[in-house]
């Protein structure tokens, strides 16, 4: 594995994505997502990577609404935002996170 990506275990087969500072979650579960926020948030702090996008899509917006729930109070988000232009709009998430000390 490269220093640029990372690994999630999903029913014992682990997913590989590019740390890029952009998450597409339609590979996961909505109970998955906690974990593979809170572990893409920690991948990109370590990679110097402050802005994220977080794609959750349009749908009904349950999964917008559980990866706001979880930015709202996690302690390395600053802010989030829905993105703007043709990026996604309501289905995807910008989020900035502090810099790594």
């Amino acid at each position: 594995m490269s220093d640029e990506s990372e690994s999630f275990e999903q029913d014992d087969e682990p997913i590989e994505w590019e740390v890029d500072g952009t998450l597409d979650l339609h590979l996961f579960r909505p109970n998955e997502t906690k974990v593979v926020v809170e572990e893409y948030i920690w991948a990109c702090r370590e990679r110097g990577i402050t802005e994220l996008r977080i794609v959750h899509g349009k749908g009904k917006g349950v999964q917008r609404d559980i990866v706001r729930g979880i930015l709202s109070k996690h302690p390395d988000v600053v802010s989030f935002r829905h993105e703007d232009g043709s990026g996604g709009g309501w289905g995807a998430t910008v989020v900035d996170i502090r810099a790594k000390e």
